[in-house]
């Protein structure tokens, strides 16, 4: 719940300066957030060259390792039909 409560006995010069003050926190957050984005995540920024770094690079190995002969017995079922 909000620290800054606006009430309707209030003058417009009391609301102004708790909407200031609502909005200097959220102001303050929100670069606190984005200095913590920048540090916890620049190590992703140097990995970034266009290539996904989670993907499979070693295709053909990890399909003979996990699946070996139902795979070559689809693969040449499929090159019949083309």
């Amino acid at each position: 719940m909000s620290k800054y409560v606006i009430t309707k006995n209030m003058t417009e010069s009391q609301r102004l300066a708790a909407i200031k003050k609502a909005a200097d926190r959220f102001n303050k957050k929100i670069g606190r957030n984005q200095r913590v984005r920048k540090t916890e995540t620049s190590f992703m920024d140097r990995y970034n060259d266009g290539d996904n770094i989670n993907a499979w690079t070693d295709a053909p190995k990890y399909v003979d390792e996990y699946y070996g002969d139902r795979a070559r017995e689809q693969s040449a079922y499929e090159s019949e039909w083309n």
